[in-house]
């Protein structure tokens, strides 16, 4: 097989076959592309159908994350490669350690902050010599955080200290995928901050800048309801994007919170919450938690075409009071998939820095991924 500009590994699965006729109906004229994964036939079926949607048939390369050659010839054969291939603490790995050693473009949508750590334990100093450009959570996790708050920063001074705090809303239904990836997560809670205090003594940080993670249980200062702090990774990334960019300011501080509109949805929320969290660590409630979806499903288009989500920012630097708005319909799934193709599209395509090592979406691509992304898949607005 010839090379080829993009190579979706995982097309087969809910996410990545979205994925795959969003990317198929975008490629620009002359493009290249394969679906990569383990079952043949599946893979035909998924050419065909973006085929049949109007878009540019693939290639097709058999990949398994068992089998290392098969990994290292799909990732030798293309210039930026796509893993849909979750959840990513058991079956990602392969696929990064393929595009750090042939020094490749990577991009994913994991939001597992474990997964993303080991990584780069494990790859970003393979990537930094091999010239690869490993960037994960290039879907809702975490893309709308990450490049809103880049879009937010480049409207404000960059020489005096910047605070920023991010409120999110929205109304969606997760796919089994994301449901067993977060029990996951959950159930490896002390083995997930064991690997995130070793990254944290082996990462350098900036000299002579500081960057600030906070936030607390409190009122919402931009609307009515509850500002409550989220342990997701998507603060994470925008630390590490901040740390990364001196525009940021001498010292910045990113505060991420979910907006919960009354008591009653912060008191059902937090109970949900607990449920999972306790059961996760009991191995039989795990098992029961896990069968209760199947990780290949998915919300239907009819509830798809109904989710919506809004990201508010808050942004003070010194004298100047800033609120801008990142939004988005069907930010799971739907738009997930159109977020990591546009992400790599981006790294194929457009005139971006050559990044090399594990690195953030707001570092490696910025704003020109906002261009690309704006209004059609994520709309930003200065409010």
């Amino acid at each position: 097989m010839s090379a080829v500009d993009i190579t979706l590994f995982g097309a087969t699965g809910y996410t990545g076959a979205l994925t795959a006729e969003y990317l198929a109906t975008h490629l620009p004229d002359g493009a290249t592309w394969a679906v990569a994964g383990r079952n043949l036939d599946k893979l035909k079926k998924i050419a065909d159908q973006v085929v049949a949607a109007g878009g540019v048939r693939p290639e097709l390369v058999t990949a398994d994350v068992s089998d290392e050659s098969s990994m290292a010839a799909m990732a030798s054969s293309t210039r930026v490669l796509i893993s849909t291939v979750g959840p990513y603490l058991q079956h990602g790995e392969p696929a990064v350690k393929a595009a750090a050693e042939a020094g490749i473009a990577y991009v994913d949508l994991t939001g597992e902050p474990q997964f993303v750590d080991e990584t780069w334990l494990k790859y970003h100093e393979t990537a930094l010599n091999t010239g690869a450009t490993i960037v994960h959570a290039c879907g809702f996790d975490s893309l709308p955080y990450d490049l809103g708050v880049l879009y937010t920063v480049s409207q404000l001074p960059d020489d005096v200290p910047v605070e920023v705090k991010g409120y999110v809303r929205g109304n969606f239904q997760p796919s089994g995928g994301t449901y067993h990836s977060a029990i996951n997560q959950f159930a490896s809670l002390r083995e997930s901050a064991r690997v995130a205090a070793d990254r944290r003594r082996r990462e350098t940080r900036p000299e002579g800048r500081s960057v600030h993670g906070a936030g607390s249980l409190g009122r919402a200062e931009h609307a009515k309801g509850w500002a409550v702090p989220l342990p997701t990774i998507d603060p994470q990334i925008v630390l590490r994007s901040a740390r990364a960019i001196d525009s940021y300011g001498p010292d910045f501080t990113y505060q991420h919170f979910a907006h919960v509109k009354t008591t009653r949805m912060l008191a059902l929320g937090a109970g949900v919450m607990g449920v999972l969290g306790v059961g996760a660590q009991v191995p039989p409630l795990r098992r029961l938690l896990l069968s209760r979806i199947d990780p290949g499903s998915g919300p239907t288009p009819e509830q798809r075409e109904k989710a919506w989500f809004t990201l508010d920012f808050l942004a003070r630097a010194k004298d100047v009071d800033l609120h801008t708005r990142v939004s988005g319909r069907d930010p799971g799934y739907g738009g997930t998939g159109k977020m990591l193709s546009e992400s790599a599209l981006c790294l194929a395509f457009d005139d971006v820095p050559r990044v090399a090592g594990q690195t953030t979406s707001a570092v490696a691509m910025g704003q020109a991924l906002i261009d690309r992304l704006h209004p059609d898949v994520l709309r930003f607005q200065t409010l």
